[in-house]
């Protein structure tokens, strides 16, 4: 069984022109031989954010670190601090933002799909 150190998962800013100060640490994906759910961390610094999108595929989160909003589809937020947890489900627009003055990290697990979680990203090729 694999196990994955946070030194060994590099991070990556998030390539989308829509997000700003958001990173990316892909922990279990395809890569790993996980048939099911992808295990990804977001670092999103302040006022950093990501894009206000929908997609198929749902979230499950959980916050690490700080604090951060939860932009819902009538463009409410939602609060969210360390411990909390939150679900998206499929075709819900959503963003996530940090109008804090502290990091605010959270895990973020979706369904494996070839279109949301590739089995091999550009960086480890």
């Amino acid at each position: 069984m694999p196990v994955i150190r946070t030194e060994e998962v590099s991070k990556r800013q998030v390539d989308d022109s829509a997000a700003k100060g958001t990173f990316i640490q892909e922990y279990v994906t395809a890569r790993e031989g996980a048939p099911n759910f992808a295990l990804r961390v977001f670092e999103l610094l302040p006022g950093g954010h990501t894009p206000y999108h929908a997609h198929p595929w749902e979230h499950e989160n959980y916050v690490l670190e700080g604090e951060g909003e939860l932009v819902n589809p009538d463009g409410t937020a939602t609060p969210l601090k360390t411990g909390d947890g939150a679900f998206v489900p499929p075709m819900q627009k959503h963003q996530y933002r940090n109008p804090g003055t502290t990091v605010f990290r959270f895990i973020c697990c979706i369904p494996i799909q070839a279109n949301c979680a590739p089995a091999l990203l550009p960086d480890q090729k």
